[in-house]
């Protein structure tokens, strides 16, 4: 690890580093759910500057101090202890995102070589599924052949239509990237790659028309469309309405969304919502920021370093490292960081706002690192808690409604 990384790893006396006490927790029987998701930054630069990117534009500056592609050797030791991590806990199918700063800069020789040794390590024993997150700029009929060969499933940022796109995903000249996006997803949509297309992620601007916003990503026929509250906190808010007249704008913003979804259901699903609909009835999460399931996920940047949620590069620098890396150091070890643990204890790693709120088993505190304050750390609710809760009740009384009507329909 470089001098700058080390320099950037927290010391700080906030939760759950100082205050969370895993040995009564072990003592009372808890024991963590092993890794199954790999994130793996194979390139740490982009060939866009989006306005909101939490790895270039906010607190955590780490980027600068790291290999801009991770080296074949890397890449080999991380295949070796992802295969140690599937034997040591019998996995049978993992998870591997090809991740970036922009992933398709690093090529498609080195992502199949990357694909290739990966898989190699362990299919004798366990399925790896792989998945890309892309801006999709670079996406040919090359790339796109190899990606369909190796069966990675690819998601593509996109924040809606030219106007809705072009406010912040951005080249550096200030050129909006629309235009070169859609082009690339004519062809990822074209019959010969469509299987490889798992939807987009939209990030959600309140000056963006909620409707239109998701009307324009529809057109492109996404088997799913994942929207993302825009990374902030207590100590650094995300951006609110200019008039500030609603205390829930991003609640009012996905209501409307959800209100017009409802109405299409030939329209592409949204996960955010159906993720909420499984958690009102009783089912686990597949997402990281909502619900109270264990997140089983661990990031792994060029340089082989052993990283949580890269999204926590939003609130402190630092704030992701471990001071873990592959080479020295199993998955197993990086189970036993306590910003790992206070993701998997469910309640016990929630505040006494959040454990006592009426949604909680839903909402979950929301994600993770919008919990952040300066000098308490992570144990606070969500800094979209009055959003969370207004888009929780509202679909749960919105199911409600629909479950009576049902019963009146069929004379229940």
């Amino acid at each position: 690890m470089s001098e700058l990384i080390q320099l950037t790893v927290s010391n700080r006396k906030e939760w759950p580093e100082s205050g969370l006490d895993v040995a009564a927790l072990r003592a009372e029987g808890w024991r963590q759910s092993p890794f199954d998701l790999f994130i793996v930054k194979i390139h740490e630069r982009c060939n866009l500057a989006c306005t909101y990117c939490y790895m270039y534009e906010m607190a955590d500056q780490s980027w600068l101090g790291r290999p801009m592609v991770m080296a074949n050797e890397t890449i080999e030791v991380l295949a070796r202890r992802i295969s140690e991590h599937v034997d040591a806990h019998d996995l049978k199918v993992v998870y591997v995102v090809l991740h970036g700063g922009e992933p398709l800069l690093a090529g498609p020789d080195m992502i199949d070589h990357f694909v290739r040794t990966v898989r190699g390590a362990v299919e004798d024993r366990a399925e790896v599924r792989f998945k890309m997150q892309t801006n999709g700029l670079l996406l040919d009929e090359r790339m796109l052949d190899m990606l369909l060969a190796h069966n990675v499933r690819v998601g593509v940022s996109l924040d809606g239509g030219m106007k809705e796109n072009d406010r912040s995903r951005k080249y550096r000249n200030g050129r909006g990237s629309y235009s070169d996006v859609a082009r690339a997803m004519e062809l990822l949509g074209s019959e010969r790659f469509r299987q490889s297309f798992s939807g987009f992620l939209c990030a959600i601007d309140l000056r963006n028309d909620p409707i239109e916003c998701y009307e324009a990503l529809a057109e492109f026929s996404p088997p799913a469309i994942d929207f993302m509250l825009p990374h902030g906190n207590w100590t650094t808010p995300p951006p609110r309405a200019e008039s500030g007249s609603s205390p829930a704008p991003y609640a009012d913003w996905m209501i409307r969304v959800y209100e017009y979804w409802r109405k299409n259901p030939q329209k592409p699903k949204v996960r955010f919502f159906q993720n909420i609909f499984r958690l009102l009835l009783g089912g686990p999460s597949t997402v990281e920021y909502i619900g109270l399931s264990p997140v089983r996920l661990v990031v792994i940047d060029t340089d082989g370093s052993l990283q949580q949620a890269d999204s926590l590069k939003s609130t402190f620098p630092g704030a992701p490292e471990t001071g873990l890396n592959v080479f020295e150091h199993s998955f197993d070890t990086a189970l036993d960081h306590p910003a790992v643990i206070a993701r998997q204890i469910g309640v016990s790693g929630l505040g006494a706002t959040c454990q006592a709120c009426t949604i909680r088993d839903v909402c979950g505190g929301g994600h993770y690192t919008h919990r952040y304050r300066s000098g308490s750390g992570f144990l606070n609710p969500s800094v979209y808690c009055a959003d969370l809760m207004r888009l929780v009740t509202h679909i749960q009384q919105d199911m409600r409604r629909e479950l009576l009507a049902d019963g009146e329909a069929s004379g229940a």
